[in-house]
């Protein structure tokens, strides 16, 4: 086993430790923010690297840092809402209520396009390292998965699947530790050998903003916090979802900086599944590591989304839907969406639609906001309502082939 090798075991192994002592496992404060941090690292680390330094080179970190910030705005407002909209009832501000029931209309939308999103990951990475790598037998599994998804829904429900969470995100938060100690050799070796790759983006800004607008779904998940109520109270809720987003903003800083500088990315058309040739140059370990971390992060973050949007259709519609028919509607649509876009596109469709339900959510801030006497406050989330829409309208896919 190379050096390399055994550091990436070495640093995976000591997380997993650490995660699974008593005191964490213990803790309602990492039970609480395992859900959001499980939704927003679920794929976006495998898809996202790649897509940045493509298309930002030297300047895919400050892209993602910017990513990042606006994922933190959107947090900022859905924080605000926990603390000061749970509870209103719909006569004391109808305005309120009104917005909130278009962002449970939008939010089963994003649902229901996320877990076309997950499992077309999951079945790209499920067949890469196989014989049948194509994008036809990568449809062929995410079909099976969604059709297993209708199956399991339908009969048992998701209560117990979704206790997944815990463990696929400790999975995934060792991985990631082994991957970035992967990076830090490789990349730091670059640097010190004045080999350091210093590529120009390859888009202008007006390019490079609408990209970024289509990737807004690859920082998102902190929204989960804010249906957790049954289990956590508001303040354990706004705390475990502030921690979230800092520790998903770290991984995912460090790992674009270290991605972009020690490693060719190349010209042309992107595949979703880039990251694992690349990490294959930094530890010859890490590609089968990736491939199980995506396929339990896919799963389970297709799972959660699934019950969400079940549940939700349900609530929206009256009960005139039951879940069980919304999981029905919801693989019809990600059939559809399978077989009609690759996963580029898809990440584009759910960024708009989550882009949707963030705007509608901020709109909802700023008013109370502003019902409160904070009126700064409210402008700022008014201004985050605003780039939502524009995200919702502008936003457009990595290019994939």
């Amino acid at each position: 086993m190379t050096a390399a090798n055994i550091l990436v075991v070495l640093f995976a192994f000591a997380t997993l430790a650490a995660l699974v002592s008593p005191a964490m496992r213990g803790s309602r404060l990492w039970r609480a923010t395992a859900t959001p941090l499980a939704s927003i690292i679920g794929s976006g680390f495998l898809v996202l690297g790649p897509i940045l330094a493509h298309a930002f080179g030297i300047w895919a970190t400050a892209a993602m840092a910017g990513l990042c910030l606006a994922a933190w705005g959107f947090g900022m407002a859905l924080r605000d809402n926990i603390r000061y909209a749970e509870g209103l009832k719909p006569e004391e501000d109808r305005a309120v209520a009104a917005l909130a029931g278009l962002s449970d209309i939008a939010l089963v939308g994003a649902y229901f396009i996320s877990v076309a999103y997950y499992l077309n990951l999951f079945g790209a990475f499920g067949v890469r390292l196989t014989p049948f790598d194509g994008p036809f037998e990568a449809r062929l599994l995410t079909s099976a998965m969604l059709c297993l998804l209708l199956l399991v829904g339908w009969t048992r429900g998701f209560e117990m699947l979704e206790r997944a969470e815990i463990a696929t995100v400790t999975l995934k938060l060792a991985v990631i530790a082994g991957l970035i100690a992967g990076l830090v050799v490789h990349s730091g070796s670059a640097v010190l050998d004045g080999a350091a790759v210093i590529a120009p983006p390859t888009l202008g800004p007006a390019a490079a903003l609408t990209l970024g607008f289509g990737l807004i779904v690859t920082v998102q998940g902190f929204e989960t916090s804010r249906y957790l109520g049954a289990e956590y109270e508001a303040e354990l809720r706004i705390r475990s979802m502030r921690l979230a987003q800092l520790v998903a903003a770290g991984i995912y800083i460090v790992y674009v900086a270290l991605l972009s500088v020690g490693f060719h990315v190349g010209e042309g058309a992107l595949s979703e599944t880039a990251i694992i040739d690349l990490m294959a140059q930094a530890a010859p370990i890490l590609p089968p590591l990736l491939v199980l971390a995506a396929l339990s992060a896919q799963a389970s973050a297709a799972i959660a989304d699934a019950g969400g949007a079940g549940g939700l259709l349900s609530e929206v519609t009256g009960g005139r839907l039951s879940a069980g028919a919304g999981y029905a509607v919801l693989v019809l649509a990600g059939l559809t969406l399978t077989w009609a876009s690759n996963v580029f596109e898809i990440i584009s469709y759910a960024s708009r639609a989550f882009a949707i339900y963030y705007a509608l959510q901020s709109m909802i801030a700023a008013r109370l906001a502003w019902r409160r006497g904070s009126k700064g406050r409210s402008a700022f989330f008014l201004f985050m309502a605003s780039l939502g829409a524009a995200a919702a309208a502008f936003g457009v896919p990595a290019e994939g082939g």
